[in-house]
């Protein structure tokens, strides 16, 4: 967890128009210790800076804690025909959240083991949403009809897909908000809004609509077959 320190400590409003000039969060300062959240957020007393797309500007704890306090279920989606899918359908289940791509070095490995692993689960109350995204070398360019047909027939997949989405960025999805804010160490740990790496990165969810873990995208889907037979069991 990095800590940011100075010699001059700006006022609340200097902040907020420093953020608001995009000044980058590394060069904003305090003579209070700061702690660094993510790449572009900190806390300064009671309050979060942020100089990242429409969320740009000052934010308290109380606005975090009630992120924190939100879940999957409270998102609509659009699925692969661009149907409004509310993820309440969800409630009660296991989710594994996975962002695919049909031109990944991982993508054979992913969904052979993604298919495999909803072949072992899908009695139980389990399911896994794959969202496709093109953001990391372009390697998700089809049509939802191309992706669709692709995943369907040459890996079986059976769980649901859903319509392309921006996981990093301006444009980013609001359900990928929710679920990249919501896995940290700790309220404002250093994992909090960390940026999807790669295709394939996968975000566990309980029962309850809670985010509980994150795996990185060279994380086979069977190696948390584990964990997810822990959440439900419980």
């Amino acid at each position: 967890m990095a800590l940011l320190a100075a010699a001059s400590s700006p006022s609340i409003s200097t902040c907020r128009d420093n953020v608001r000039r995009g000044v980058p969060a590394t060069r904003l300062a305090c003579s209070q210790p700061c702690l660094s959240v993510g790449a572009s957020e900190f806390v300064r007393g009671s309050y979060i800076l942020t100089n990242q797309g429409p969320s740009r500007g000052l934010r308290t704890r109380k606005d975090l804690l009630a992120v924190a306090e939100q879940s999957v279920y409270e998102f609509t989606v659009k699925d692969i025909d661009r149907k409004d899918v509310s993820l309440s359908k969800y409630k009660g289940k296991v989710l594994l959240v996975v962002n695919v791509a049909s031109r990944c070095g991982l993508t054979t490995s992913n969904y052979t083991d993604l298919a495999r692993l909803y072949k072992k689960l899908k009695s139980e109350d389990f399911e896994i949403l794959a969202f496709p995204c093109n953001q990391f070398g372009g390697q998700e360019p089809g049509t939802n009809q191309q992706i669709k047909e692709f995943a369907c027939s040459r890996f079986k997949a059976e769980y649901p897909i859903f319509d392309k989405v921006d996981v990093n960025g301006f444009n980013t999805a609001p359900l990928y908000k929710f679920l990249k804010s919501s896995k940290s160490s700790g309220l404002f740990g250093s994992t909090f809004a960390d940026n999807i790496k790669w295709n394939f990165a996968k975000f566990l969810v309980d029962k309850n609509g809670r985010v509980v873990q994150r795996y990185e995208p060279s994380t086979s889907p069977l190696a948390i077959e584990k964990d997810i037979r822990k959440l439900l069991s419980a």
